[in-house]
This record gives structure tokens, C-alpha cells and sequence, in this order.
């Protein structure tokens, strides 16, 4: 069975035009998915689009973003910048009677952090390691972003969380280990979306998929092509072999990008994809999967509350 589909798009205005065309559009409407945009502007040819979506019958989520200078994504320090994103996305939608219900945090290390982990990784890694963030900080992140997320529902939206797939280890341990060296928050919303990008992990990204799939309700899947990353994406076997993945354990599966699925002209493939019959893991993903979630849940028991440690 299909689970109900979202594409994350992360584009300029002046790109969309390129990428939601009637042909997409008509892709679209047949798997009845829903696009979670990237405010990254607010412009009148963004409200165009907007509008030609939900009017198609294309639900659209506001997919939140700060500038760069601020870190791009929610974090440890930027929940003031978040607030002010939403509190111009809803200028933005009243000023356009935009038809859009769903916003979503994204929460990951800032960019410039991710800039440096590209840049170095081994490096920054230890680096991030040897100077965990004081749990204090974590907590009063989270505290802040809890009273937006609060905000938002009294607003009427329904409120989601992209989340680094680190903060499942974290919660199974009773731990902030990966938060507190990673600039992950773990915040409850109506909606958790596992950012499971096997492209971004190598060799071992399809058995990480397969370790932290398991009782997640919304699993996110690429990347395709698109967004900020350099590294390699996947080929459109590779999406397909992740989708099933995901779908055997989600309600709910989250394909990063649209933008790189048009480019590689995927979205046709999809509409044909059967989804009848799940294939289940190869045994050896099964094993690298399971030694995956054993190591890195040893490593956020290191920093569990029912342990010894300190709090600066």
C-alpha cells in the first residue's frame, strides 16, 4: 500500500516555474501528495504557486527557515529568528489568503556547523565531541520552542518537526547526548518527520534507514538533488529501494527534493511504482542495521540522565 507522499521543495521563486509544470502538477495529483515548501522568500510568484497547488488539490506546508547569518535551520540558539520566520509567513499567507495549515521546524545543526562538518568531518566531529553543548542550554531551547510550537497551534496550524534521526538514539536512551553535540532539539509537534537521508551516509545509509525506521510514524527519504549538500544523490533505484524501505514501517514518507526528482524525471516513475509488496531487508542490511542502533545507542547512554555527569 502507498503511503501518503510529501515532497519537500527548497527552492528560489524564480525557480519554481521550472519545476511545479501542468506535467508535474498532473504527477502530482496521482500519488495525492503534498509539497512542504521552503519559505525562503515571500514573494507574489511564490503566492502564485501557492495558490495554483492548493487550487489543483496539492495540500502545501510551510517548511520554516531563517537566514544563513541566523543558521538556517532551528537550533540551539535561533529560536527568537524562528518565531520572527512564522510571524512573516503569516503576514505572507493572510496578506495572499493562502490555503496553508501545516508549518514545519526543521531542526538540524546550524548551517555554518554543517559547512565545517562537509569541509572537515573527522575534525569538526572531535571537535564536536569534546565540547558538548551544557544540558542547560538544551532545556532552555527546547522550552522555547515548546512555547512555539504552542503559539502555532492557537493559530490553528498543524505543527511538524524534520528532525536528525540522532534524537530517536537520544529519547531510547533517556539521553541528550546528540543534542547537546550536534545542535539537535527533540521537540514534541503534531507530527515527527525522521530526515533518514541515506545519500548523506555512504555505505551505511540504507542500513541506518533500516535501524531508525522501525515505530517511526513519518520517515524522510533522498536526497535526489537539491538543497545545500554536495554530496552524492540518489539515482532513482536507489530512491525506489528507500521508499519501500520506509513505506514497510510509515504511514507517512517525506522524498527530499521534488526539485531533484523533476531532474532526474522520477515523478512518472512513481505514479507506475507498485507498492503492493514491500521486499524486506537482505539479511546483511538486517545485521549492519541492528549493529548500527546498538552502537549509537551505546553512545547516547554516555550522556543519560540516570548517569553520572557534569552539567556545565
Amino acid at each position: 500500500m502507498r503511503p501518503a507522499l510529501v515532497f519537500f521543495n527548497e527552492q528560489p521563486a524564480s525557480a519554481l516555474d521550472d519545476t511545479f509544470t501542468p506535467e508535474v502538477l498532473g504527477h502530482l495529483q496521482a500519488l495525492r501528495a503534498s509539497v512542504s515548501m521552503a519559505m525562503l522568500d515571500r514573494s507574489e510568484r511564490r503566492a502564485e504557486v501557492i495558490e495554483r497547488l492548493t487550487r489543483a488539490g496539492v495540500p502545501v506546508h510551510a517548511w520554516l527557515l531563517v537566514p544563513r547569518e541566523a543558521g538556517y535551520f532551528a537550533s540551539h540558539g535561533n529560536a527568537p529568528e524562528v518565531a520572527r520566520a512564522f510571524d512573516a509567513f503569516l503576514a505572507f499567507r493572510d496578506a495572499h489568503r493562502l490555503d496553508v495549515s501545516t508549518v514545519g521546524l526543521d531542526f538540524e545543526p546550524d548551517v555554518r556547523d554543517l559547512d565545517a562538518l562537509l569541509a572537515a568531518p573527522l575534525r569538526t566531529v572531535a571537535r564536536r565531541l569534546s565540547s558538548l553543548a551544557p544540558r542547560h542550554a538544551v532545556d532552555a531551547a527546547v522550552s522555547a520552542y515548546r512555547a512555539l510550537v504552542a503559539r502555532m497551534r492557537a493559530r490553528g496550524f498543524v505543527v511538524e518537526t524534520y528532525q536528525v534521526p540522532l534524537v530517536v538514539d537520544d529519547r531510547r536512551a533517556g539521553s541528550r547526548f546528540f543534542q547537546r553535540a550536534f545542535g539537535l532539539l527533540d521537540v514534541e509537534a503534531d507530527r515527527q518527520v525522521l530526515m533518514a537521508y541515506s545519500s548523506l551516509m555512504g555505505p551505511l545509509g540504507p542500513s541506518l534507514l533500516e535501524a531508525w525506521a522501525p515505530g517511526a510514524r513519518a520517515i524522510g527519504v533522498g536526497s535526489t538533488g537539491g538543497g545545500i549538500d554536495p554530496l552524492p544523490k540518489l539515482t532513482p533505484s536507489q530512491l525506489e529501494r528507500d521508499l519501500r524501505a520506509a513505506a514497510r514501517h510509515a504511514r507517512e514518507v517525506y522524498v527530499f527534493s521534488l526539485e531533484g526528482c523533476v531532474a532526474q524525471r522520477a515523478t512518472a516513475a512513481l505514479c507506475a511504482m507498485d507498492w503492493a509488496h514491500p521486499a524486506p531487508p537482505p539479511w546483511r542490511r538486517r545485521l549492519a542495521a541492528a549493529t548500527a542502533s546498538a552502537v549509537l545507542g551505546a553512545l547516547a547512554r554516555l550522556d543519560a540522565r540516570d548517569h553520572p555527569g557534569s552539567d556545565d
